[in-house]
C-alpha cells in the first residue's frame, strides 16, 4: 500500500469511523470525560494512561478499580493526602501497585500545591516551547516525583531514560488533554497545541505502521515515534494525532 492518496483516503476514513463517541465506552478515555473539574480530569488521564497496557477490558477494569479507590474524588484524595493509609502491597493493575500509586501521588500533590494545574506545570517548565513536549513533560514530572519520593525514582509510574523511550502511555494522555475536536478528546489544555502531540506508539501501533509503509524504523522507540508522527505530518500537520485512531480500526481489521 504505498499510494499516497489512497493511504491518506484509508487514514481519514478510518480516523472518522472510529473518532467517534461509540468508541469511548470501551476505552480507558471514558474515565477522565467522568469530570468537569481541571485538576480532576489530569489526574484521572494521567492515571488511567499510566494503567494502560495489556487487555483493553482489563485495564478499563482497573481503571475503574483505581477511582473507586480514591473515592471517585481523585484531586481531593491527592490534596488530602489519602494515599498515605493506602495498602502498599494492594494490586491496582498487572505489576503497578500501591507502593506506586503512593510514590506518584506524592510528586502530584507537590505539583498541584505550587501550580494548581499541571496544564500550568506543563507552561512553567516550557513544555509547550520544548522540540519534544511530552519528553519535557517527562523529565519535570520525574524530578518532582523524585523530590517528593526523598530522591526515589520509580519506573512503574514513568519512564526514568526518556532519552529513547517512545513514552506511549504519556502521549496517549496527551491526546487526551490537547487535542479538541469535540468528539473523544477532551482539550482542556492550552499549554502544547495539537500539533505537538506524537503519536502514542505500542508494539500494535508499530506493526500497523508497518504495514502500511508509514514506519521504517524496527524498534519501537522515540526515533520510531519522531518518524511515524512525522509521516503523518505530511497528511495533517495540524493535528497527527488523528491518526492514532485510524491506526487502531485498520489494526482491527489486519
Amino acid at each position: 500500500m504505498t499510494d499516497t492518496f489512497d493511504l491518506r483516503e484509508l487514514l481519514d476514513s478510518e480516523a472518522r469511523r472510529i473518532n467517534s463517541e461509540a468508541f469511548i465506552a470501551d476505552d480507558p478515555v471514558q474515565f477522565p470525560r467522568r469530570f468537569s473539574s481541571l485538576p480532576d480530569i489530569e489526574i484521572t488521564a494521567l492515571l488511567c494512561a499510566t494503567l494502560a497496557w495489556g487487555n483493553r477490558r482489563m485495564i478499563c477494569r482497573d481503571c475503574e478499580k483505581l477511582l473507586t479507590l480514591m473515592d471517585n474524588q481523585p484531586y481531593a484524595y491527592v490534596i488530602d493526602e489519602g494515599y498515605l493509609d493506602l495498602d502498599p502491597d494492594i494490586n491496582i493493575h498487572r505489576t503497578f501497585f500501591g507502593r506506586n500509586l503512593r510514590h506518584y501521588l506524592r510528586g502530584l500533590r507537590a505539583i498541584y500545591t505550587r501550580h494548581g494545574s499541571l496544564n500550568d506545570f506543563a507552561r512553567a517548565i516550557g513544555a509547550g516551547e520544548a522540540e519534544a513536549p511530552a519528553w519535557r513533560l517527562a523529565e519535570g514530572l520525574n524530578a518532582e516525583l523524585s523530590s517528593a519520593n526523598s530522591g526515589c525514582t520509580d519506573s512503574r509510574c514513568l519512564p526514568v531514560n526518556t532519552s529513547t523511550t517512545a513514552l506511549k502511555r504519556l502521549n496517549m494522555a496527551l491526546r487526551w488533554l490537547v487535542r479538541r475536536d469535540g468528539i473523544v478528546d477532551l482539550g482542556v489544555w492550552d499549554s502544547i497545541t495539537p500539533a505537538q502531540l506524537r503519536i502514542p506508539l505500542d508494539v500494535h501501533v508499530g506493526d500497523v505502521s508497518r504495514e502500511l509503509g508509514l514506519l521504517c524504523r524496527r524498534s519501537n522507540d522515540r526515533k520510531a515515534v519522531e518518524e511515524l508522527t512525522g509521516r503523518l505530518r505530511e497528511f495533517n500537520p495540524d493535528d497527527p494525532t488523528l491518526y492514532d485512531f485510524a491506526l487502531f480500526g485498520i489494526g482491527m481489521r489486519l
